[in-house]
């Protein structure tokens, strides 16, 4: 298995119906509305948290709401409209191209044909619906929600991430044309965004360590091991890092701008007591990401060039990937938190569970990429 060369596709359809429908508008316009709908999505939670963290408690009917629900549906409307696309293509006697969207899915005793991605981030859009019909009985039960791991918000997070899961098979699937390439660039970053806020379902229990500090490491490494992995060319894991550390800058001013404006709109105060803290969402973000990147590059060149074992080396780059992101969080903090500081003990000890879960990282990593991006031989 060849984690790294350059991938060819296997099991097309005829390279004349695959060029047309690859080369449409509608495959790219569904794949990028999907994206969209992901990244209006992000922007809510980020803004919904921080609204949280500084004014309290919310209702059903906020505008960080709302911007999470309408990205929601946005990537769902999309997805319904390239299962229908596909749908129709076949019953016309066309081919659908596995690069648009993914391997074609027969759905429901093949009512429907549905392109692998399509069908994952439409399910997460319609579950998205189902717990959003939830929280909403949650609210009109217990009225204010001053916190995030609620059974109903664990739920819609679930969704979001399976709706953000989607986006990048989506885009991994057209990974040997321009737009597919810059779309797993921008839609891995999304998800190392979004994907630890999930690990808030175990925040009441005794764990000794945050879980949301494990998700941080796990999600980061493992997505960017991945990312990397499905682009298969030099420079892929920096160019991930850094469109995340772009994405970090917006939210820092995005998230309190929009939750400070948004309280005042309203006639809301802050909450008493507050001191000069990062923004809650992007400060959790992993600052030093490029680092870790650096280090992949490192490891996927000598693969290529010294034909080492993949999957061995995939536990290595876990492993400092994992390390360089756990130890470099509580560094962040100290950059940007003038109350934090951290003791040599506290880093020996994300030092242990970054290496532990980042092996994990390259273990699964090793294995999703085949998936995303089969090469002629693995296929």
């Amino acid at each position: 298995m060849d984690l790294t060369a350059p991938s060819t596709a296997a099991g097309r359809a005829d390279p004349r119906a695959t060029a047309a429908v690859t080369g449409s508008v509608a495959a790219r316009v569904g794949a990028y509305v999907v994206l969209v709908g992901t990244a209006v999505t992000t922007l809510g939670i980020s803004w919904d948290i921080q609204w949280h963290v500084e004014v309290g408690p919310d209702t059903f009917f906020t505008l960080s709401h709302l911007a999470l629900y309408s990205g929601s549906a946005l990537s769902g409307i999309a997805s319904l409209v390239m299962v229908l696309l596909a749908t129709a293509a076949q019953r016309a006697g066309r081919s659908v191209a596995q690069m648009v969207g993914g391997p074609p899915v027969r759905v429901l005793g093949g009512t429907f044909t549905a392109p692998l991605g399509y069908l994952i981030s439409g399910t997460g859009a319609a579950l998205f619906l189902l717990y959003g019909l939830l929280d909403l009985w949650w609210h009109s039960i217990y009225g204010f929600d001053a916190v995030l791991n609620t059974p109903s918000h664990v739920a819609l997070f679930l969704s979001i991430s399976i709706t953000m899961v989607g986006s990048i098979i989506v885009f991994a699937a057209a990974r040997e044309l321009r737009w597919g390439q810059v779309g797993v660039a921008l839609a891995v970053p999304i998800l190392i965004i979004f994907a630890p806020i999930t690990t808030n379902a175990f925040a009441n229990l005794p764990l000794p360590i945050d879980p949301t500090i494990i998700g941080i490491i796990l999600f980061s490494a493992l997505l960017l091991i991945t990312g990397a992995g499905i682009l298969r060319r030099p420079g892929a894991a920096v160019v991930i890092a850094v469109v995340l550390g772009v994405l970090q800058a917006f939210l820092w001013w995005f998230s309190p701008w929009a939750a400070h404006t948004y309280a005042a709109a309203i006639g809301l105060p802050l909450r008493d007591g507050l001191t000069p803290q990062p923004p809650q969402l992007p400060g959790a973000i992993p600052m030093f990401l490029i680092v870790a990147a650096a280090a992949v590059e490192g490891a996927f060149w000598l693969i290529r060039t010294r034909d080492l074992n993949a999957r061995k080396v995939m536990l290595a780059i876990g492993a400092v990937t994992g390390l360089v992101v756990a130890v470099t969080l509580p560094l962040q903090q100290v950059l940007t938190d003038p109350t934090a500081s951290f003791g040599a003990a506290t880093f020996a000890v994300l030092g242990i569970v970054g290496i532990v879960f980042g092996v994990l990282a390259g273990f699964l990593g090793a294995r999703f990429i085949p998936m995303l991006a089969p090469t002629t031989k693995e296929a």
